[in-house]
Formats: C-alpha cells, structure tokens, sequence
C-alpha cells in the first residue's frame, strides 16, 4: 500500500527531479512534475504543464499533495554575465513567489514544501564546519542569489504548509551532475587536483538526497533551513583520488588555478564553481536521527560505478 497519495515536482523534469520521480513513484500513488515542456509520463508519474510565471489549471495539482519540492533554477554552471545573472536570480526567484502565492491562496495547500536550494550560500570554509545555526554567509553573485531565493521563499507565511529550504550539496548520481564529469576527467587522465586541491567538497549521494526528503515529510518537527550533505566532507584532491583509485585509474594530470582560469573561460563558466571550499555539515539531520546510506565517498563512488557504462 502506497504511504502518500500525491508528490508535486515543480521544475521536476531536470536531474534531480528523474531522481525523485522515481524514488516517490514507488511510495505514491501518484507524482506530478510541473515542467515547461511536455515530458513522458512512465507508470504513476505525469507531467502537467506550466510556465512558472503564472497561475492555470496546474495549480489544481497541488490541492491535497502530501509533498511539494520546488526545483527550479536556471544551471549556475554558465559564465555570470549580466544576462545570464538576471535569469539565474529570475529562475529562481519569479516560481518561488508563484508558488507562495497559490499555496497561501489554498484550502486545502500541500502538507509540506521543501525549497531545494544551495549550500554555496556559506562562506569559503576551510577552518571549520558551516552548520544551520553556526553557518557563516558568504559574499559573491552566488550567495546573492541563494539569500533572494531564500528570502523569497520565507517571505511569505503559510500556517497550513510546513517549509524547508533545503541547502543542498553537490549531488553525485550515475545519470548527469557533477559526477559523470569528473569521471570522463579520469578517464582521459585529467583527473588531477583542481587548483591547489584544498578546497574541500560537501557532496552527497543522489539516493541519500532522496531519502533525505522523504524524511523531512515524515518528520513534522523539521522546518525552516536544513543543509543536505554527507557527512563526511572531502578535498577536491582527495574526491579526485578516490575517483581514480576506484576506476582503476593511477594517475591524473593535475590543473593548476592559472589554466583552470582559462579552461573555465573557454568552456563558459566560473572558477568559483571548482575553486570554492564548501565545509558544510548537515547538523539538524544528525540531531534528527536520519541515516545516510552512503556517509563516505569511497562507498559511494563505488556504487556509482556499479554499473559502469
């Protein structure tokens, strides 16, 4: 028998949304991902057009859902012209508001609404760990658009809905994201350290985000921000090494700052993006009682490439 009865995916039809589909379709009866486009529908997962900038007939979806998980975000992963700049703060921004607007309009609104946002929004960290109550914020155009993301979200009460923003880390699955990048790094011997390499890493295993979710709406007590990473942090050297050793690879060729610097321009995006130490601890899942499936990298990079390609 099915636990829930109806999860709604805004923005669902990305990564981490397939993730998600396909973790609740299991304990749903039915999932919903709101997209743009018209995506295939597989089993008890449909789509249901929108455009995330005005109400329509999607807004009925949400009536009774037992979970909301908003995804929607232009990729960060894109040099920070002003353009690009204003349609990453837009993206995230404009459906943020357009869901406050509807759920707190509602009868009958989702039980809980989890906003999937970043932990980038801490400070470059390499001295200690950034908790949800000890976190320090940090500075730049990507912490920006986390506080107005953030901001938005929180502007608006909604005493029938419980919120989380949830500070995700970098997510490692086998289908898309960061990892499969790293890996076709190794496997044509660039997989080196990145810059100096210290820079440390907050990483997480796709399954464990999953269930991460699924544990906030199960938990009544959780609300407000809860950082979504394993925990147990790595360097960029070391998350490069662990890659290499369990692929099978000896050796890396390293990128110093100066050439990332110029790869990251040619290639269109930010050295932040590699360069940044992220230290984040998920603290309010530890004093919750969540377990990780997958709480150090090497076990999860193995599982990863368990079904190598």
């Amino acid at each position: 028998m099915k636990k829930f009865k109806k999860i709604v995916l805004a923005g669902g039809s990305g990564y981490l949304g397939t993730v998600l589909a396909k973790h609740y379709s299991d304990l749903a009866t039915e999932v919903i991902i709101l997209s743009r486009h018209q995506i295939a529908g597989m089993g008890n997962i449909r789509c249901e057009i929108w455009d995330a900038k005005t109400k329509g007939s999607w807004t009925g979806c949400l009536t009774g859902a037992d979970l909301l998980i908003n995804l929607c975000g232009k990729n960060v992963n894109c040099r920070y012209t002003e353009k690009n700049s204003a349609e990453i703060i837009a993206s995230r921004v404009v459906p943020t508001n357009l869901l406050n607007e509807v759920v707190s309009e509602m009868e009958h609104p989702p039980k809980v609404w989890i906003n999937v946002t970043s932990a980038t929004i801490y400070r470059h960290a390499e001295d200690h760990a950034q908790t949800e109550t000890a976190g320090e914020i940090g500075y730049g155009f990507s912490i920006d658009v986390c506080k107005k993301w953030e901001a938005s979200f929180f502007d608006v009460a909604t005493p029938k809905t419980r919120k989380i923003a949830l500070r995700m880390g970098i997510v490692f699955g086998r289908a898309d994201g960061a990892f499969p990048r790293l890996l076709n790094l190794v496997k044509f011997g660039l997989g080196g350290k990145q810059g100096d390499g210290k820079q440390l890493v907050s990483w997480i295993h796709e399954q464990d985000a999953a269930l991460c979710t699924q544990w906030i709406l199960e938990n009544e007590s959780l609300a407000g921000v809860i950082n979504c990473t394993a925990p147990n942090v790595v360097s960029n050297e070391v998350l490069m090494q662990t890659i290499r050793s369990a692929y099978g690879v000896k050796f890396g060729l390293p990128c110093p700052t100066w050439l990332l610097s110029l790869g990251a321009w040619l290639i269109g995006t930010e050295t932040e993006l590699i360069l940044k130490s992220r230290w984040v601890t998920p603290q309010v899942l530890f004093d919750s009682g969540f377990k990780f499936q997958y709480p150090e990298l090497p076990i999860a990079v193995r599982d990863l490439l368990s079904l190598r390609v």
